[in-house]
This record gives C-alpha cells, sequence and structure tokens, in this order.
C-alpha cells in the first residue's frame, strides 16, 4: 500500500546538488514571508521543497538498531526479558521509517549546500501521513516522501575564498 505523494508546488527555481544525492530533488520557493526568521548570520532564509526516497538499507539498519536496543531492555509482561511482543514489532518499524526520513532530509541538506536552522524556525514538516507510510511499509523498498523546510543558503568554498580575498586586499595598506 503506497501512499500518494503530495504533487510538485508551482514556481520556484529547482537547485543543483553540491553532493550527489540519488532520487531527490529541491527546489527553492523563494525567501520567508516572515522578516523575523533570519540565519545565524543575518542571512535570508528560504522556504524549500524537497522530494526524496529514504533508502530502504538505511532503514533496515535504523530498525535492527532499534531492535537490539528495545530487546536489551524490553521487559514486558508475559515475556521473557528481551523478548519483543509481536503487537510492538510495528511500532519499531514505524520509529525507523519516521527515522530514516529525518536523516534523508538531514543529509538533503548537506547534499543541496543549504544550512539548517536552529529550533521550530528549521522545522522539516513532511507532506505525506508518516504514520500511513509505516503501516504500508514492506521491508526492503524505498519510501519517497514529500517536504518543506526554511533554511539559509550556504557559501561555497570557492565563494568564501573570494570574499576572504576581497577582505584581505581591503586590509592591506598599499605600498606607494
Amino acid at each position: 500500500m503506497a501512499v500518494e505523494l503530495e504533487p510538485e508546488p508551482v514556481g520556484g527555481e529547482e537547485i543543483e546538488a553540491i553532493q550527489s544525492m540519488a532520487n531527490s530533488r529541491v527546489k527553492n520557493m523563494g525567501p520567508v514571508d516572515d522578516d523575523s526568521i533570519k540565519g545565524e548570520d543575518g542571512s535570508t532564509v528560504y522556504n524549500f521543497w524537497l522530494n526524496a526516497s529514504v533508502e530502504a538499507s538505511l532503514v533496515k539498519e535504523i530498525r535492527v538498531t532499534v531492535e537490539k536496543d528495545a530487546s536489551r531492555n524490553a521487559n514486558f509482561p508475559g515475556f521473557r526479558k528481551g523478548q519483543i511482543p509481536p503487537w510492538a514489532q510495528p511500532q519499531l518499524t514505524g520509529f525507523a521509517v519516521q527515522e530514516g526520513i529525518i536523516r534523508t532530509c538531514e543529509a538533503a541538506v548537506k547534499a543541496y549546500g543549504l544550512a539548517a536552522l536552529k529550533g521550530s524556525d528549521g522545522e522539516v514538516e513532511v507532506k505525506e501521513d508518516v504514520k500511513e507510510i509505516s503501516k504500508g511499509y514492506k521491508m526492503g523498498s524505498n519510501i519517497p516522501f514529500t517536504a518543506t523546510f526554511r533554511a539559509t543558503i550556504e557559501q561555497t568554498e570557492e565563494e568564501e575564498e573570494e570574499s576572504s580575498d576581497d577582505t584581505k586586499e581591503e586590509e592591506t595598506p598599499s605600498e606607494e
């Protein structure tokens, strides 16, 4: 049972990835309307739209880790210590799916040269119902999703070098 993805918004400018990230697209939807929201360095904050897929291997890795941690700490009445009851298995899968989406969003922010905002200003809103995705998830399949978030655009290393060169030229007194 696949969850239908929210359609791509009209407008915006698709941005290129700085680092390769398969099955992903990011669009800059323009600056945020609220002038009180600024980046850490006072830079402009933009709205972004993301379409990506969580790799099946990532979900499996998280699921295995969560299951090991849960079995170490599990103490359910009617079950031996360390046994996870069958009714708790979907909750573990749900957590793995949710964590996979979070990690994929973090990777996309980095891959596209963006800087996440701190606190609630940097919240990511997944457009699909994560609980529905978790219910219909079959181990071994990728999870496509769409999301919106706010971020700033980081300077590339070349831009940073250029701006530091300009600063050095201004600081160095000319010899005449």
